[in-house]
């Protein structure tokens, strides 16, 4: 509840602005990925958004999550604490701030380069980072005082869109075995045709999605030697992840200032179900190679009509649907 001795009609509306300010905050968190940093000679997720004169904050060593989230009023008072003879509004000072503060929280691959000298300190379940920089000749202090994330921020910024974006790649893997198995039907088709691979070397076995799938798990993962506290998260991980979060893998999430972190958990909750309820490849492809198949083991297409449509494969519809007698050599087949 907010006070004001100024009377409630004016309490009431520095809670409506506080409220939208928060809003602004959440809102520009989610739509930012996690990403890999070094801070202080240590390895951490950071997600980072910096506003007009206001900012938010969230570190993670996968041990904890810190966050920090600061108004105009807290930066301007931290601001004249840390540097004494400092005077200037918040507003002269903070695009400086976010000039030597953004590199910090920022993918190695954005080629930022802070100036300030950066340390960072841990004091019980408390993170400081703390800025040193030089402005108008002056130094510069800032410390980012993070504290333990409730979980409720946990579940929203990390654990539920880490969960959808593994059943998105799973979905994916799923689909792109779909794909493989009609590839083996089409192959099967051009032999019987009469078409003969040119270069022996480019002959493949027919894919066989149980076989590929035990062989991944029992072999491919133990040499990947992936550990449980690895900070990696690339590129490509980062823009499924804001894909995810930001619901574009199907309708676009639209959502006022003053949601309530309430109805954004609700969201994000109906988005994944959303997900997890969309048909996947995995039963196509096992139907795939079920349904028809050669005395020699790979799948054959009796009639082009029974093709399977994938859903996530563009332009499938306008293939013709007549089966032609006997295939010209296209490609590596003559």
């Amino acid at each position: 509840m907010c006070v004001s001795r100024n009377g409630p009609l004016l309490a009431n509306r520095n809670c409506r602005l506080c409220t939208v300010c928060c809003g602004e905050m959440e809102t520009g968190l989610f739509a930012l990925p996690w990403v890999p940093v070094n801070i202080g000679g240590s390895d951490l997720l950071a997600k980072a958004w910096f506003g007009d004169t206001q900012y938010r904050v969230l570190l993670s060593d996968l041990n904890t999550v810190w966050e920090e989230e600061m108004t105009t009023d807290d930066i301007q008072s931290r601001a004249q604490d840390l540097n004494k003879r400092l005077r200037a509004p918040t507003h002269a000072f903070f695009s400086h701030l976010c000039s030597v503060a953004r590199p910090c929280f920022s993918s190695e691959d954005d080629d930022q380069i802070s100036t300030a000298h950066v340390t960072l300190e841990q004091h019980g379940d408390n993170l400081t980072v703390k800025l040193k920089s030089e402005l108008a000749g002056l130094p510069f202090y800032w410390e980012f005082r993070c504290t333990t994330t409730p979980v409720g921020v946990v579940c929203r910024h990390l654990v539920r869109p880490l969960l959808a974006v593994s059943r998105v790649l799973q979905r994916q893997v799923e689909d792109l075995a779909a794909l493989l198995a009609r590839k083996d039907a089409e192959i099967q088709d051009y032999q019987e045709n009469g078409a003969v691979l040119s270069r022996a070397r480019l002959q493949t076995e027919p894919f066989e999605v149980h076989r590929y799938r035990e062989n991944f798990f029992t072999q491919i993962v133990p040499q990947m030697g992936v550990t449980l506290d690895s900070v990696g998260f690339d590129s490509e991980l980062q823009a499924l992840y804001m894909a995810v979060s930001l619901g574009k893998t199907g309708q676009k999430r639209k959502r006022s200032p003053d949601s309530s972190p309430a109805a954004e958990d609700k969201h994000v909750s109906e988005h994944h179900q959303h997900i997890t309820d969309v048909p996947t490849g995995s039963s196509l492809a096992s139907q795939e190679e079920n349904d028809v198949k050669a005395p020699s083991g790979r799948p054959q297409v009796t009639d082009s009509k029974q093709a399977v449509t994938l859903p996530s494969t563009v332009g499938s519809e306008e293939r013709s649907t007549s089966r032609p007698k006997k295939k010209k050599a296209v490609g590596l087949f003559r």
